[in-house]
């Protein structure tokens, strides 16, 4: 009897595993490989180039080597190039979402979601790339005139997280090439495949040779640090944790490179004692539960006022609690895996410390029995402000609720309180607030210490917005008018005005 090969494992197999470099795959140079791992089931999807510092170079170089060829390209073929790439990811979008969910463990219902939303970064930028603009004027002297022009910045390094391993790429590489920028590009260890495949697509788009380049690897920090280091590249854009986002800060200090960082989060999600309930449990489920919390946006802190409390947690915990987890390639799969073991050894960490300090398991909390990375959906109330998952990313399914206010309608001393609450991180990425009092709404917006704020919806992610943080959650802006700002240099030209 002949075995079923999945969808997955069919494309996986026509899948480049090599570094992409001037346009041609090409093995490490050592010859390392690594293996990709399914986190639902723990098989080998396949075995991918292992690069080195030396990889590294010749992919730098090839991106240097054909920066000014492709800065001279005309913004309309930059714009046709990313159209045909957005028109081919849709196309092929259950192809490229089982490729996802397999190597990275999320439900195919919202692998499918992060393919549209993707593509849509491609569509944006196709737009963009046609409408870069300048400036004319005339001194106050009357004496010069000054032409103001936008020019890319030159090479630029891409580094990439694990979560969102199609849209991270298509949300850097998509205004990188309308600018006309080249670029060295290093997606997550964990999730290469998905990266290889949007190579693939970008080629068959048009994409000239050298102005993409790949290298994969288990050694991001001598990959990345050959970049850094370099003087050739002149960008970097970086999306992960804090502490790796602080050092490659750091290392770009050394030649002055432009620099954006999105960087981690700590999302209050506030339910003021006028909220419509029903709608903040539809909104908290979205902005916890989209990737099984493995998100930066994820609501990590919910406060909750006192007088809808109880409201609140019971028909969040009967929500929770009734998601069906299970390898994400299945149908009907609500919660898939955790992206490796090290993940859900967090999250249980974090779990048994809040329940030490007093936390109430209402649902889940409990590491099940079997192969793969699994986590059931959490839900904890009477959380404890100095528990660890207060003061860290939990990036798992675990909703934790702390109360604020008294069991009376919410007051001016109720919203200074949850204020305090939820500014007191040294993160300030997004924030999401649910009430039906538009002043307040206005106020507790301004007053958040974060990048953006959802108010009354849990998604705050469109490639039409300006997506970013401030304090230690990053630098720039991705998406939107202003993500292909990122990638360009301001010049301007002096000239004296002939007299008549």
């Amino acid at each position: 009897m002949t075995a079923t090969i999945s969808p997955a494992a069919q494309t996986i197999s026509r899948i480049h595993t090599d570094h992409f470099i001037g346009g041609r795959w090409e093995p490490a140079g050592a010859g390392a490989r690594f293996d990709v791992e399914n986190p639902a089931t723990g098989e080998t999807l396949a075995q991918v180039a292992d690069g080195d510092a030396a990889d590294a170079r010749r992919a730098l170089q090839s991106a240097a080597d054909h920066q000014a060829a492709w800065a001279a390209t005309s913004p309309r073929s930059r714009s046709e190039i990313l159209y045909r790439a957005y028109q081919i990811i849709m196309d092929r979008a259950d192809e490229i979402a089982s490729v996802m969910t397999a190597e990275m463990g999320k439900p195919l219902a919202e692998a499918r979601g992060e393919v549209a939303y993707g593509a849509e970064f491609f569509r944006w930028f196709a737009e963009e790339a046609v409408r870069i603009g300048g400036d004319h004027t005339v001194t106050g002297d009357g004496a010069n005139r000054i032409v103001v022009s936008k020019q890319p910045v030159g090479p630029c390094v891409l580094v990439t997280p694990w979560n969102f391993p199609l849209a991270m790429g298509t949300r850097k590489i998509g205004p990188a090439v309308a600018a006309g920028c080249t670029m060295v590009f290093k997606p997550a260890e964990l999730t290469p495949l998905t990266a290889l495949l949007l190579t693939e697509i970008l080629t068959e788009a048009g994409l000239p040779d050298g102005v993409l380049n790949v290298v994969t690897t288990t050694d991001p920090g001598a990959v990345v640090g050959e970049w850094m280091g370099s003087g050739q590249a002149r960008k970097i854009s970086f999306t992960g944790s804090t502490e790796v986002g602080k050092i490659l800060l750091g290392q770009a200090a050394g030649t002055v490179m432009r620099t954006s960082m999105e960087l981690g989060g700590n999302a209050p999600f506030i339910v003021c004692a006028d909220a419509t309930v029903d709608r903040a449990i539809d909104g908290v489920m979205v902005a916890k539960m989209r990737n099984m919390g493995q998100a930066c946006t994820a609501a990590n802190r919910i406060f909750v006022h006192r007088s809808v409390l109880d409201e609140f947690t019971d028909k969040l915990s009967a929500r929770m609690g009734s998601l069906v987890v299970g390898d994400g390639s299945h149908d009907g799969i609500q919660v898939g895996a955790l992206v490796e073991g090290k993940a859900v050894d967090k999250v249980t960490t974090l779990v048994a410390d809040a329940v030490q300090r007093g936390a109430r398991v209402v649902c889940g909390g409990e590491r099940p029995d079997g192969a793969g990375h699994f986590y059931p959906p959490t839900v904890l109330t009477d959380v404890d402000p100095a528990a660890d998952l207060m003061h860290t990313e939990i990036f798992g399914p675990v909703a934790a609720i702390i109360p604020f206010g008294t069991d009376r309608a919410d007051d001016a001393a109720d919203d200074e309180e949850v204020l305090r609450l939820a500014n007191d991180t040294p993160w300030g990425l997004v924030g999401y607030l649910f009430t039906q009092d538009i002043d307040r709404a206005d106020r507790l917006s301004a007053a958040l210490e974060v990048g953006m704020v959802g108010v009354n919806t849990g998604l705050v992610s469109n490639p039409a917005a300006p997506f970013g943080g401030i304090k230690e959650s990053g630098l720039g802006r991705e998406g939107g008018r202003l993500g292909i700002e990122e990638f360009l240099d301001i010049k301007y030209v002096a000239r004296p005005i002939a007299k008549r």
